[in-house]
């Protein structure tokens, strides 16, 4: 029988620590990987993975947002019987498909191979990871379904058990199998992901069984499917647009190495000198940036179902109390992210990498990536409002956008233009998307709150660099020490501010809902 669902802000920070955590396990688990197979091992992961995710973003064709949306409409209303044949009709698509492509991928492996891999030893670890892409569906089915009941904190567990499997699988199958040679110890660590998706997937069916909803008298998965065309029609509908978009990014990714790596040609910039500078900016600078975006992330999942729910019940206050508890917390994330991420750009490049030349492409990037913070709300919004093509489309110019600015600043001025084309890419992307929201069903802003946050990132970047430079030049402290102390400093002076001016108090009723 079905359980009460979680409130929408209960399920978001469930989301966010099970992100966390498994964030910490990532590191460790890729840090071991590292160690373990060499730059050697990793060029075969890396040159064994590419297909798989276009494989999984086929299979899967945008249902997982899809069902959490149609779910959360269905369960607003009251209609089981739909929710079990959203189900169904999902899983019998996605389960057809992956194994289909799956099928035809492990059969013409090597030829695929053939074309796909510069090095032949990545062969064993393409075919190790091939059978993850039905579990990988299947998975996405049912945590799609968990999102659209509003109950995040299966899906968080999942995750986090799926990422402890994977470490002690790695742990096991690379040291098994090492001795036998780097090619096969590389497989290994590739189908330890395979080992920790089944489980995963193991973890989902349980706890669908025993939390899911009941089966009624007569129902049958061919009495689904025979009914289930319009079900499919109002799943493609938002899938499929989402699926165009994962395409677009796919390809434009694949393309956007050849772009900078042209552009700074024309600049007279030399290939060796392209590489290294390409790699400041996607290895090392975006990490850092991304970094604290996986509270927003996780917002954006349970955001989808919650406005779903909201639009089918025509609840138009909650709708707009949901989109300012995202955008609050969007800026109460991003604000001293920013500060941090712009101030202490090149100490930041110079500890974690000892490369301080990035920090002048940390510092470009911050303040514009300060809308990044928003635009995965706003997204999840645009999606729980059944305007996925939307979303498609302001990606879409955006990305050509980016492209354009991309090539032609980067021609001129380097990397440094490169890097601000990207800028102006993210910042577009951000207002499409808040223009295409206003559009359909209006923002209603409260302008205070953005001001007082506005003063309260002043004040602690002023407290940030004269600390900084009191603790580095006046006390000799050691950089490590003083970017922690500094920082730690300039983040009290942040939340101190914003308690003196109500602006935390404020927020934080803001974004808390009753259960």
């Amino acid at each position: 029988m079905a359980q009460k669902k979680e409130s929408f802000m209960r399920g978001t920070m469930a989301l966010s620590v099970a992100a966390f955590i498994n964030r910490i396990l990532g590191f460790i688990s890729g840090m071991f990987v590292a160690r373990a197979l060499g730059a050697e091992g990793i060029g075969l992961l890396m040159m064994a993975h590419p297909l798989v995710p276009l494989v999984i973003t086929i299979t899967e064709l945008g249902l997982p947002v899809a069902i959490s949306k149609l779910v959360a409409e269905a369960y607003a209303r009251d209609e089981k019987v739909k929710v079990r044949r959203i189900l169904h009709v999902s899983l019998a698509v996605t389960g057809f498909l992956s194994v289909a492509l799956t099928t035809l991928s492990l059969l013409g492996s090597h030829w695929i191979a053939s074309i796909l891999l510069s090095d032949q030893r990545a062969y064993y670890a393409m075919l190790a990871i091939t059978p993850i892409a039905p579990i990988v569906a299947v998975s996405a089915v049912l945590k799609g379904y968990f999102r659209g009941v509003q109950r995040m904190k299966v899906i968080a567990a999942s995750d986090v058990l799926e990422y402890s499997v994977q470490i002690a699988s790695v742990l096991a199958l690379v040291h098994l199998l090492l001795p036998y040679g780097v090619a096969y110890a590389a497989a290994g660590a590739m189908a330890a992901s395979v080992i920790s998706e089944a489980i995963s997937l193991s973890f989902l069916v349980v706890s669908y069984k025993l939390r899911g909803e009941a089966k009624l008298p007569g129902e049958t998965w061919t009495g689904h499917l025979k009914q289930g065309k319009k079900t499919l029609s109002e799943l493609l509908q938002i899938g499929l647009p989402t699926t165009g978009q994962g395409i677009v990014h796919s390809v434009y990714s694949a393309f956007q190495p050849l772009l900078i790596a042209t552009s700074l040609a024309l600049a007279g910039i030399s290939t060796a000198l392209a590489t290294k500078q390409f790699g400041m900016l996607a290895g090392y600078a975006f990490p850092l940036l991304y970094m604290p975006s996986f509270i927003t992330q996780s917002l954006s999942t349970a955001l989808i179902p919650a406005i779903g729910e909201a639009a089918a019940n025509k609840n138009d206050r909650l709708m707009h109390e949901r989109m300012n508890q995202a955008l609050n917390l969007g800026l109460l994330i991003g604000a001293p992210a920013t500060v941090i991420l712009f101030q202490w750009a090149t100490p930041l490049t110079k500890l974690v990498y000892n490369a301080p030349e990035a920090g002048l492409l940390l510092k470009i990037l911050a303040p514009m990536f300060f809308l990044h913070y928003f635009d995965a709300p706003l997204h999840a919004i645009l999606l729980g409002l059944g305007r996925a093509s939307a979303t498609l489309w302001n990606y879409i110019v955006s990305t050509t956008f980016k492209a354009i600015a991309i090539f032609v600043f980067g021609s001129q001025f380097g990397i440094v233009g490169i890097t601000f084309g990207i800028g102006i890419g993210i910042v577009m992307q951000t207002l499409l998307n808040f223009f295409s929201i206003s559009g359909s069903i209006g923002i209603y802003m409260n302008i205070q709150p953005y001001l007082k946050v506005g003063i309260c990132m002043l004040l602690m970047a002023i407290c940030g660099r004269w600390s900084f430079d009191y603790l580095t030049v006046v006390q000799g402290i050691p950089l490590l020490w003083s970017v922690a102390g500094s920082i730690s400093c300039a983040l009290l002076i942040y939340f101190a501010a914003l308690l003196s001016m109500d602006a935390l108090l404020k927020a934080s009723r803001s974004i808390l809902i009753p259960r």
